[in-house]
């Protein structure tokens, strides 16, 4: 498998990303100088490509100086290898009074943070389809690729048809960000079909879903209320939509054996897969420490073999699979998946 993909015409990223939301303030105590250097051994692996968002607080500035210690110490042309791709995320309760000027400043801020003259991709997310000045925003972020600021535009978590009518309005997207794993695969659905017709590609979260598809869970007794965080809750949610604790333990088994044989984790194969399929430039996994940057590396190495394919496939065919397109179930505020949404997250961030 290629290690590397190219998302637009001259800009080149790695097929794994290392995400960023588990730098996050929320997600406890960070020590500064430890993340820098974790996010350069990340560099070190192989993995040049990074995701963050306005709304990941404090993120884009380690990315960002972790950007000016690779400039300082091997230079300038090493430094630009790092490829970073962050998210603009407006808050529900801005949607409907949301400005041109509230967009660039947004961009500036990245830019501030991230310590760069020009962003290599926004991907733009947008709460409520029934406030329709989504298009207004693409156009703006559009704008600022034209005049240099954003080298790329892209989305998150869009559904067919609305992105259909980004497209439409002129919108040059490189790609869109989405949930992606062998219990998810909503994205197969019409999405990749206009993906192929638009040559846009997607960047692939929740592929390991937030650590269930992992040896830990394997022959694990189902975990009841109260989860340990709103991750397991979600994702919890998508096994139970997958088929239920049963099936799932079946796909992890299946997952176990495929990875004894390239002498892998359940994790790895996992993302291995996802990587695989039609459209798929990248995964975005999470990285605690620098073992774990080195081993989400081996991702880029694996070759699943057909029949490692079918055995796979043979557990997905006994799923009734997800409902919608992609992000219907968490856009739905009163549904199950919905409900434990954070719509608001910019809230008292400067």
């Amino acid at each position: 498998m290629a290690r590397t993909f190219e998302l637009s015409p001259g800009y080149t990223i790695s097929r794994v990303i290392r995400g960023g939301w588990q730098l996050a303030g929320g997600h406890g105590a960070i020590d500064r100088q430890e993340a820098v250097t974790d996010l350069i051994a990340t560099f070190d692996a192989g993995i040049f490509t990074y995701d963050c968002a306005d709304i990941y607080t404090g993120v884009e500035e380690l990315i960002g100086a972790a950007r000016l210690r690779l400039a300082n110490e091997r230079g300038l042309d090493v430094a630009a290898r790092m490829k970073v791709h962050t998210k603009l995320v407006p808050d529900l309760e801005r949607l409907a009074g949301l400005s041109r000027d509230y967009i660039r400043s947004i961009v500036d801020q990245s830019l501030r943070r991230l310590k760069t003259e020009r962003l290599d991709l926004v991907q733009f997310h947008w709460w409520d389809y029934s406030q329709p000045r989504y298009l207004d925003a693409m156009g703006w972020l559009n704008e600022m690729r034209i005049e240099g600021k954003v080298r790329n535009v892209g989305t998150t978590n869009f559904d067919t048809q609305r992105l259909r009518e980004i497209l439409a309005a002129g919108v040059p997207l490189v790609s869109q960000q989405l949930q992606y794993s062998v219990l998810d695969q909503r994205p197969a659905k019409s999405l990749a079909g206009l993906a192929v017709e638009n040559g846009f590609n997607f960047l692939c979260y929740g592929s390991v879903a937030g650590g269930f598809l992992s040896d830990k869970w394997l022959g694990a007794v189902e975990p009841s209320s109260p989860l340990e965080n709103r991750s397991l809750v979600k994702y919890k949610l998508i096994i139970d939509d997958f088929g239920g604790w049963e099936l799932f333990q079946h796909m992890l088994r299946t997952l176990k054996s495929v990875g004894d044989r390239h002498g892998v984790d359940i994790a790895t194969i996992a993302s291995a897969w996802v990587l695989e399929q039609p459209r798929v430039a990248a995964v975005i996994v999470g990285a605690r420490n620098q073992a774990h940057a080195v081993a989400n590396a081996r991702i880029m190495d694996i070759a699943l073999s057909a029949d490692d394919r079918a055995a796979i496939a043979a557990v997905v065919a006994q799923s009734p699979g997800l409902e919608g397109d992609v992000y219907a179930l968490e856009r739905d505020r009163h549904g199950r998946h919905g409900s434990i949404m954070h719509y608001n997250l910019n809230a008292g961030r400067k």
